[in-house]
């Protein structure tokens, strides 16, 4: 048997057609950057989450990058964010000219410590970027906002990973002061390409956003800001409108996927399944559990045709790039040792209940 890691293509099959008809919409209408499919989709995306905008951009980096922007942050700042994420979330940080401050994760869920974020602040902060990893909710989101307010500093929420995840019923996303989102075709809300959106409640950072993506300009020609190019393309902005219909059923079937896999994983040795907190909703972006002989089992299952992957094996502050910064891992004792363990099983909506059993069946085989 031959499980993949993540099967795109089985999504495309199960709703080619309506695919089809949007990218033959677009390409009837030539509405190619931004235009009325883009716009439908930020306002129908807008209304699930109710928030007043969203504005469609090239990718998920580049909107963590214009949130970053639109709130000035620039040289002399800092910024706040976790150690374990994917790079964009710190890079965006050091291209504005602003220092990226990192904080240790909690030991038992992968996400910021929230209770280490005081210890971090000093007179040139500005912004705290919690990142919902995995598709699990920053569980204490009330507290790092009380603890923002406090101390007067913006908060970005860096949801690429938890789109439509809750905490205490209420959507990430929502309680900062900007959120931003990637859609990557392996992400629960895949384009098929790169896209990405920031939403918020502020109209004038909406504004400044929606300029700054097209290079600082709101007419033709005139330019209010230096801005970049980063515009959502109607191909994909039509493609996630199909996508937005299947959204929450998807979400569900993930969420499934994760009951099945902890029956049968919960009571093996020398493995920890994800912990799913009180007050939090998981999507699960993906299931990562930590194991023991981490790298061992890995190649075992490759061998027995299983696809999984590591997000992340490293660190950031332990990136040659921030090298400068002269941590150490032990600096971050929490998110280094997750880093040395983690491994992603496959998790995707179409992935079968006989195939999660045969992923199961092998995790036991390895630890027998």
């Amino acid at each position: 048997m031959n499980i993949p890691f993540a099967d795109i293509k089985k999504q495309y099959t199960n709703i080619h057609d309506e695919i089809n008809h949007a990218i033959q919409e677009v390409l009837n209408d030539t509405a190619f950057i931004r235009g009325k499919y883009v716009e439908r989709f930020e306002q129908n995306l807008a209304k699930m989450y109710g928030i007043n905008h969203c504005i469609g951009v090239g990718n998920g980096t580049d909107a963590i990058y214009l949130a970053l922007r639109a709130l000035n942050i620039g040289p002399g700042d800092e910024v706040i964010t976790v150690c374990n994420s994917w790079i964009s979330t710190s890079e965006v940080i050091s291209q504005t000219g602003a220092s990226v401050r990192f904080v240790d994760i909690e030991p038992d869920n992968y996400n910021i410590d929230v209770n280490q974020i005081e210890s971090v602040i000093n007179k040139n902060t500005k912004a705290i970027i919690p990142v919902h990893l995995y598709g699990q909710p920053v569980k204490n989101m009330d507290l790092l906002i009380e603890i923002a307010n406090k101390h007067s500093l913006f908060v970005v929420e860096d949801c690429a990973q938890a789109i439509f995840s809750e905490f205490k019923n209420q959507y990430v996303g929502t309680f900062g002061d900007i959120a931003t989102i990637s859609f990557y075709p392996g992400k629960n809300l895949g384009a098929f390409g790169d896209a990405g959106a920031v939403i918020t409640n502020d109209d004038n950072l909406a504004e400044k956003i929606r300029m700054m993506s097209n290079h600082g300009q709101k007419v033709k020609h005139n330019h209010k800001y230096e801005g970049i190019n980063s515009r959502m393309d109607g191909l994909q902005g039509n493609i996630l409108n199909v996508k937005l219909n299947h959204i929450l059923s998807w979400t569900k079937r993930r969420q499934d996927i994760a009951d099945i896999y902890r029956n049968y994983l919960e009571n093996i040795p020398n493995i920890s399944i994800p912990k799913e907190d009180k007050d939090c909703t998981h999507v699960f972006h993906l299931y990562v559990i930590l194991a023991e002989r981490r790298n061992e089992l890995m190649s075992f299952l490759k061998d027995n045709g299983i696809g999984t992957a590591l997000h992340y094996p490293n660190i950031l502050p332990m990136l040659e790039c921030y090298k400068h910064l002269n941590h150490s891992s032990s600096d971050f004792p929490n998110g280094y040792y997750a880093s040395q363990k983690i491994l992603s099983l496959p998790m995707f909506p179409e992935i079968e209940k006989e195939e999660i059993q045969y992923v199961c069946q092998k995790i036991k085989e390895f630890y027998r």
